[in-house]
């Protein structure tokens, strides 16, 4: 019998180049209609010890208060080995580098990191193992954001995120720089504000462009813009005042991503990014690329 085989597997994050809020489902998900960019970074890291002869999941991770069990890494494995009868002995460990509470969707990528893998390895140990159009299904059981990640590519997402057009790269050669600063926003919180306060309902939102309102549009015919910006810069102003600086500091847009905490801007000169990167190393993580 061979002994445990080590992998290393790298899982990205995501920006929600706009996001809007479109309604609320019988079962209380909500509906949107969102832009998502992957990025490679930053990352996090699952390393995976292949245990032979032995099944099932044992999953730690760098942050201490991972739930072993609700973690999506642990829901993926469980749907993947019920929907195919395949459970393969794994240690996982899982090395966080994408903030938690950022708005950039570092669980989701987990999941179907390991989604991905389990497919593969199934495909070569020549057992059940799913088609694209499953595995897609069954990415969504698992959490609404994780099909978008199986494909990773830009994408246009409807319903709950889980419907997906791809489309072009809307940003080729821009410079992006990504803060990813010490606070935590809880996406069922910032979905519960959104309920509680109707924002749909009475606000309209334009895009803060470089200090102006734009009606000009910067991505194959959509404004930048993100819903949750209404009720999260209400509770924590910093936020506001981070995408502010962006726009100080030269960036053509900014947005945060998600339900945040994360901000980021886009730069149509990858130099002035640098430049931008380097001012605001004080606020957070600091992620500087050229898209």
């Amino acid at each position: 019998m061979s002994g445990p085989v080590t992998r290393t597997l790298r899982s990205g994050c995501k920006i929600n180049l706009f996001l809007r809020l479109t309604g609320t489902r019988p079962d209380g998900y909500h509906t949107l209609k969102t832009l998502f960019l992957p990025l490679a970074e930053p990352h996090d890291e699952l390393r995976v010890m292949e245990l032979p002869g032995a099944e099932g999941l044992s999953l730690t991770c760098s942050l201490p208060d991972l739930d072993p069990q609700g973690n999506t890494v642990a829901k993926a494995y469980r749907l993947y080995a019920q929907a195919t009868g395949f459970a393969p002995g794994l240690r996982v460990h899982l090395e966080k580098g994408v903030p938690h509470g950022a708005g950039l969707g570092g669980g989701s990528a987990d999941a179907a990191c390991l989604l991905r893998y389990l497919n593969e390895r199934a495909l070569a140990e020549k057992r059940p193992a799913l088609s694209q159009d499953k595995m897609m299904a069954l990415a969504a059981r698992v959490g609404a954001d994780v099909p978008f990640f199986l494909q990773a590519v830009p994408a246009l997402a409807t319903g709950i995120g889980e419907a997906l057009t791809p489309v072009p790269h809307p940003l080729p050669g821009f410079g992006l720089v990504l803060v990813c600063p010490p606070v935590h926003v809880s996406t069922a919180w910032a979905f519960g504000e959104w309920d509680r306060r109707e924002e749909h309902n009475f606000f309209t939102n334009t895009l803060t462009f470089a200090g102006w309102e734009d009606r000009k549009p910067l991505v194959h015919g959509f404004w930048l813009e993100n819903d949750f910006e209404r009720v999260i810069f209400r509770a924590y102003p910093e936020l506001e005042r981070l995408k502010e600086r962006f726009l100080t500091l030269g960036a053509d847009a900014a947005l945060m991503s998600g339900s945040g905490s994360s901000v980021f801007g886009l730069f149509s000169k990858p130099e002035r990014a640098q430049a931008a990167a380097g001012l605001l190393a004080g606020a957070g993580r600091v992620f500087c690329q050229v898209l």
